[in-house]
């Protein structure tokens, strides 16, 4: 199989994002495809539009940016130098979805290059190791110039050969984002009764009826100004736990009294922690080790995926596939709560305030980054069900969260296997027929 080489800038056309999550008046309303949505997939397909965050554009921006089949988006920033320049393949034309900042556009020459092939070519270990050699910063953040991405070595076959061995990742893909997709209905169908219950009030009462629907009391709450159930409890968010968690990013290697290994969580992890990088602390921080149940809320705009006030829950699998030792960084934060039953509905509450932007009144800049005010946020006062209705709805949530586990497990065994046959497809080991 005869192969070229070029600079990717010979075969394609390279854009440097910066549309960040923003909405302003008199711009053009998208979705935008941002840091984590690039970092996590394989490719981006329409049925996650949905899912994406709203945001505005202006004209030019929307010009550039919007999605088109074909092209592949990267990330081109890190805080770690081997975990830069992630790629995904853009496998349908969108209508109103833009791609976010601390990521870059490519367009390549379809006579030439093909964007499966690039997606590809760019999730191997000769890709990986490049921009690792040639990411510039330091400490806590790396970044790919302009230069550097448009200098990256493409080596490629004929353009059939390359749509040949693209279709191959295509397809496996496929089946992870269908894989996705149902985790995202299971996710869906815990949000539902989390509404039906905690939203419109309509959880079963004594007759197994719905409670506010079938009459049920509704009583004036002046510190949230509004209606909550009769026996509700109305609290600050802080009175909820038992104690919370700062982040620790130590050091890549053990460096002076840095002698302690640990597995780190960071803002870009927190869609799919299958791998967390290692990292070494003081012993005597030990105590920020995560446990079952706890949460980690990302607070600091210093992690590329800009998603502040987002959070994930430590699981038991988590912590065991780990050796029960995951911190978080310190653009992170970890909580953990006095009541096992309420870690459900917490959750659920959480995230709504996340997909209504109820954060975004509560960053702060600190040297030109955002910061979540993590104890203004939570001296909030908010409403919380009887230990018992939180307890039936952890049980359901349980159920639910073992089939997404499930579904999870099997989408990293197909991962591992599209990483072991992407190398050998590369350097033509395998040879493609068909």
């Amino acid at each position: 199989m005869e192969m070229k080489k070029y600079k990717l800038g010979e075969i394609a056309t390279v854009e440097i994002s910066g549309v960040d999550k923003k909405t302003k008046d008199n711009e053009i309303q998208v979705k935008l495809c941002n840091f984590t949505d690039v970092y996590h997939n394989w490719a981006i397909t329409k049925d996650m539009a949905d899912s994406f965050m709203d945001a505005t554009v202006n004209k030019k921006e929307f010009e550039i940016f919007s999605l088109k089949k074909g092209q592949v988006a990267f990330t081109k920033d890190s805080e770690t130098r081997d975990d830069i320049g992630i790629p995904t393949y853009i496998a349908d034309d969108f209508e109103n979805v833009v791609l976010g900042y601390h990521t870059a556009l490519i367009t390549p020459n379809k006579s030439k290059l093909s964007g499966k092939y690039l997606n590809a070519f760019m999730n191997t270990q000769y890709i990986h190791k490049f921009f690792e050699n040639n990411a510039s910063g330091s400490g806590q953040r790396y970044t790919l110039s302009t230069e550097t991405i448009n200098s990256i070595p493409i080596i490629t076959p004929d353009i059939i050969t390359q749509e040949k061995i693209g279709n191959i990742f295509s397809n496996l893909d496929r089946k992870i984002a269908l894989n996705r997709s149902i985790n995202r209905n299971l996710e869906a169908l815990a949000k539902q009764l989390y509404d039906y219950w905690f939203v419109q009030f309509d959880f079963p009462n004594a007759e197994g009826k719905p409670y506010k629907s079938s009459g049920g009391k509704m009583v004036w709450n002046d510190k949230l100004k509004r209606e909550v159930p009769e026996g509700w409890e109305v609290k600050k968010l802080e009175d909820t736990l038992k104690c919370d968690i700062s982040g620790d990013w130590g050091e890549e290697q053990t460096k002076g009294n840095h002698t302690y290994k640990v597995n780190c969580i960071r803002g870009c992890d927190m869609v799919n922690m299958t791998n967390l990088p290692e990292r070494y602390i003081i012993p005597k921080n030990a105590d920020k080790l995560l446990e079952t149940n706890d949460f980690v809320i990302e607070i600091s705009g210093g992690s590329p995926s800009q998603s502040t006030g987002r959070i994930v829950q430590i699981t038991e699998e988590i912590i065991n596939r780990f050796n029960k030792k995951v911190i978080c960084s310190n653009f992170c934060h970890g909580i953990r709560l006095k009541e096992a039953n309420l870690v459900s509905y917490f959750l659920q509450t959480w995230n709504t305030f996340y997909k209504n932007g109820v954060f975004f009144n509560y960053e702060g800049k600190t040297s030109g980054l955002k910061n979540f005010q993590f104890d203004s946020f939570f001296s909030n006062y908010w409403y919380f069900p009887p230990m018992e209705l939180a307890r039936q709805y952890h049980e359901t949530y349980s159920k639910i969260k073992e089939k997404i586990d499930k579904t999870e497990t099997e989408i990293t065994k197909l991962t591992a296997l599209r990483d072991k046959l992407l190398p050998l497809l590369m350097n033509g080991q395998v040879e493609v027929k068909g």
